[in-house]
């Protein structure tokens, strides 16, 4: 955890993965995350396995370095409680769509009016100037919506799903990034604003950004498609013993390789050398790679690809990933363990800066955990404190 947002506060209405993951980021820079959360708590946190009964492994994943305060923002009294929070901080945040933010009183509109400075981001499904503003969308329906399920078609061309929640945590990246450029206007002009980071007109736009292709030009020049990455023989190749991205990319790595490989005359055509040319004969390279790489076993390949400077990297398993040689030079995992939860391992942010910056990070919040400690530094008292618990308007779940 890093201290760069030291003293930003961010009071987060963020829900399931797109948000959590986007704030959690803003937490390992050292903002305070309060997450809000309905009495209940988050969906999330129900998906099992996990170590307690209200934080599930995924959820602990995804929500480190917060503090979790639970609220009925229906009731009057639990909705005073957010003016006071929202007062206090510097940034909102919510993954929620338009009208269910209205009905929760937390729209830019009705929020600005008591934090006029405020931060304000938020990420719906659908942009609100579109006629899908008020659907719902989680990531299966982005996935599908923004081309990504076509893409990743089985040998049958039937679309599949990423096994990966990849557009809420690549949505959540273009959300955090919001939070930070904003906080920096802020810096530089006093002014707060709201930028909103719609799902599907993010995807889209990640998706294409490689895919528009021939459309990038008016007339067009091409179909849309980036015909390297949609080549049928690009793909993990067989080896002898298992499977390995091999992947020449430069005219040098492309000689280089097919020297290697016994390939003298054809590292001499001049199509090869010419990168246009290779790029619209790059199935055909792919071919060749396929077809001799069940020659050697991945050993094999990796030293002799890494001799000649060639990128190359045998197909890890999950298991694979975390014994990783690279990963293991700083360690994947962290570990918490303060006699609640047990030992919990977590994933290292990959951010590396100078280690003065560096402080302990803290373990998922369970449900309301920091709600009386929030609402004390509110200038609440203790007397209005438990008046609000007994009412099951503000959830205390103290350990």
């Amino acid at each position: 955890m890093l201290n760069l947002l030291e003293g930003i506060k961010v009071v987060d209405f963020t829900t399931i993965v797109l948000g959590p993951y986007a704030s959690q980021f803003l937490g390992d820079f050292g903002a305070d995350v309060v997450k809000v959360e309905p009495l209940e708590g988050d969906g999330f946190r129900a998906v099992r396995p996990g170590p307690s009964a209200d934080i599930g492994a995924g959820f602990a994943n995804f929500n480190r370095n917060k503090r979790s305060i639970s609220i009925d923002l229906k009731h009057s009294a639990g909705k005073d409680v957010v003016t006071r929070l929202v007062a206090d901080a510097d940034v909102v945040i919510h993954n929620m769509r338009a009208m269910s933010a209205l009905a929760l009183g937390i729209t830019y509109e009705q929020l600005k009016l008591i934090r006029p400075d405020l931060v304000y981001c938020w990420s719906p499904g659908f942009g609100s100037d579109g006629p899908d503003a008020n659907s719902p969308a989680y990531d299966d329906i982005i996935q599908a919506r923004s081309g990504i399920a076509a893409l990743n078609a089985d040998k049958e061309g039937a679309p599949q799903f990423v096994p990966s929640i990849l557009c809420d945590k690549v949505v959540g990246l273009h959300l955090a990034m919001a939070v930070a450029a904003a906080l920096v206007r802020r810096e530089r002009t006093g002014e707060g604003q709201s930028i909103e980071v719609p799902m599907l007109e993010t995807m889209a736009s990640f998706n294409l950004a490689e895919h528009l292709a021939g459309q990038t030009m008016s007339p067009p020049q091409g179909d849309l498609g980036y015909q390297r990455l949609l080549s049928s023989n690009r793909r993990p190749y067989a080896t002898a013993d298992g499977y390995m991205a091999i992947m020449p990319y430069s005219t040098k790595q492309w000689i280089k390789f097919l020297l290697l490989v016994g390939e003298t005359e054809l590292a001499d055509e001049g199509w090869v050398s010419d990168g246009a040319e290779r790029s619209n004969r790059i199935d055909e390279l792919y071919e060749l790679i396929g077809r001799v790489a069940v020659s050697r076993t991945n050993e094999q390949w990796l030293i002799e690809l890494s001799r000649v400077d060639v990128p190359c990297a045998v197909v890890n398993e999950l298991s694979q990933v975390i014994a990783d040689p690279q990963l293991a030079t700083k360690g994947l995992l962290g570990t918490f363990d303060d006699g609640d939860l047990g030992v919990l391992h977590y994933l290292k942010p990959a951010f590396v800066a100078d280690s003065s910056n560096e402080v302990e990070p803290r373990r998922p919040p369970h449900i309301g955990e920091h709600s009386r400690e929030i609402m004390r530094e509110l200038g609440m008292t203790n007397r209005d404190i438990q008046s609000l618990v007994d009412q099951r308007i503000v959830g205390d779940q103290r350990r």
